[in-house]
C-alpha cells in the first residue's frame, strides 16, 4: 500500500501539471509555467529515484548486484554528500556537520558509488526526521581495518519495536494512513545489503523522541591514493563544453531526437540526426575515415533496421576512430560493459542528464584530439 501511494503520488503530480500546461490560464502566466515545469521535473526525479530503489532491491534479492574494489577517498565522498544535502537541511533550519577523524585512510578499496549511496540515504533519512537541531556525519577508523560512518541525529527516534523491523523491504516505522513522513521503505534495506557486500554492516541506536545514531560499517584496507572515476566525472563536468563539435545522433525516437537537439544545440554543436544504426554507418563512412565529418556519434542501442551495437561494431570494423557514445535505457549491471565490449567509446543512461551527457562529450572529444 505504502509503495502504490508513493509511486502514484508523483505520477499525479507529473500528469497533473502537463495538463494545466495546456491550460490557457497558465499559458498566459509565466511564473505560473515556471512552477508547473519545476514541479514535474522534482517529481519525476522522485519518480525515478523510486524506480532505481526497486531495481536495486531486484538485483540484492537476486543476487546479481556487484561491487567495486578500488581507490576510494572515503572523506571527500562525504564532503561531497554534506554538499548536496545542506540546501535540504538549512531549508528546515537544522545544521548539518561533517568530522573526519585525523586516522581516516585518504584511500581505501572499496565501492565509491555504492558508499555515495548509503550515505545519501542515511544523512537524508537524518535530515528528513529531524524538524530542529543539527545531523552530524562523523568519519572513523574501526580495528579490523575497518571504516565507520556514525550519522546522528537530533529528529524524533525510534522505539525499540520499530527499530527491530527497520531493515525489512518496504518497511515504515510510521505504518499508519496518516504517515507524516513520505518513503518507500526500501532505502535501509538497499543500504545494510550494500554495506555487508562491502564487508560491513549498518547498525541503529535510538531513543525514541531524541533522535538516532546509524553507524555504517566498511570492511576494506587502505590502499595507494588516487582519484576515482566518480571524481573525474565531476572534475570533467565542471568545465565541459561541446561548442563547435559536429555531433551525429542515431536515435528513433522523435520525441527524445528533440530534446537531445535540444541539449546539443544549445551547448553550441552542430546535430544531425538518423533513424537506425545503418543509417549512422552510412553518414559516418560517406567520407574516408581520417575525414569524417562527425566529432562524436550518440548510439541508440535499440533501433530498428539495425541496433547500435551492430552499427558500432560495423563502424569500429571500417576504421572508425571518433568516439561513439551509446544512449540506452538498459541502466543494469553489465549494461555499460556489454556497450563497451561492441566499440563504444562511453555509456549514457536514460533519462539522459543534460549536465553529464555534455561532460561525456567533451570529455572523450578532448581525450581524442590530445591522442
Amino acid at each position: 500500500a505504502n509503495m502504490s501511494h508513493e509511486i502514484r503520488t508523483p505520477m499525479t503530480a507529473i500528469l497533473g501539471f502537463a495538463e494545466l500546461l495546456n491550460d490557457p490560464e497558465y499559458q498566459a502566466d509565466a511564473a505560473r509555467r515556471r512552477d508547473a515545469v519545476r514541479t514535474i521535473k522534482e517529481h519525476g526525479q522522485a519518480l525515478l529515484t523510486i524506480i532505481n530503489d526497486i531495481l536495486d532491491l531486484s538485483k540484492i534479492e537476486a543476487g546479481k548486484m556487484v561491487v567495486e574494489r578500488i581507490a576510494t577517498d572515503p572523506a571527500r565522498i562525504a564532503r561531497e554528500v554534506c554538499g548536496l544535502l545542506k540546501v535540504r537541511a538549512q531549508a528546515k533550519g537544522v545544521a548539518l556537520d561533517l568530522q573526519v577523524a585525523p586516522d581516516v585512510p585518504s584511500a581505501i578499496a572499496s565501492d565509491p558509488i555504492r558508499i555515495r549511496q548509503i550515505l545519501i540515504n542515511l544523512v537524508g533519512n537524518a535530515i528528513k526526521f529531524t524538524e530542529e537541531g543539527n545531523v552530524r556525519v562523523t568519519l572513523r577508523s574501526e580495528a579490523g581495518d575497518r571504516l565507520a560512518i556514525d550519522v546522528t541525529d537530533t529528529g524524533i527516534g525510534l522505539t525499540p519495536d520499530q527499530v527491530a523491523g527497520l531493515f525489512g523491504a518496504f518497511a515504515q516505522a510510521d505504518t499508519s494512513t496518516t504517515r507524516k513522513f513520505g518513503g518507500t521503505g526500501l532505502g535501509l534495506r538497499i543500504s545494510k545489503s550494500l554495506a555487508q557486500m562491502l564487508g560491513g554492516d549498518i547498525t541503529v541506536k535510538s531513543e525514541f523522541g531524541k533522535g538516532c545514531t546509524f553507524t555504517a560499517i566498511i570492511g576494506s584496507h587502505v590502499v595507494e591514493a588516487r582519484s576515482d572515476p566518480a571524481a573525474v566525472a565531476l572534475s570533467v563536468v565542471a568545465g565541459a563544453s561541446i561548442h563547435g563539435l559536429r555531433v551525429l545522433v542515431a536515435e528513433d525516437s522523435l520525441d527524445n531526437r528533440r530534446l537531445l537537439a535540444h541539449f546539443l544545440k544549445k551547448g553550441g554543436a552542430t546535430v544531425q540526426f538518423v533513424n537506425n544504426g545503418l543509417e549512422a554507418v552510412d553518414a559516418v563512412t560517406a567520407t574516408p575515415p581520417q575525414a569524417a565529418p562527425f566529432d562524436a556519434v550518440l548510439m541508440d542501442m535499440q533501433m530498428p533496421v539495425m541496433d547500435g551495437y551492430d552499427a558500432t561494431r560495423e563502424l569500429r570494423r571500417r576504421g572508425c576512430t571518433i568516439p561513439i557514445i551509446a544512449l540506452t535505457a538498459h541502466a543494469m549491471n553489465g549494461d555499460e560493459a556489454k556497450c563497451l565490449a561492441a566499440g563504444c567509446s562511453g555509456y549514457a543512461s536514460k533519462p539522459i542528464q543534460r549536465e553529464a551527457l555534455i561532460a561525456t562529450i567533451a570529455s572523450l572529444t578532448q581525450r581524442r584530439a590530445a591522442a
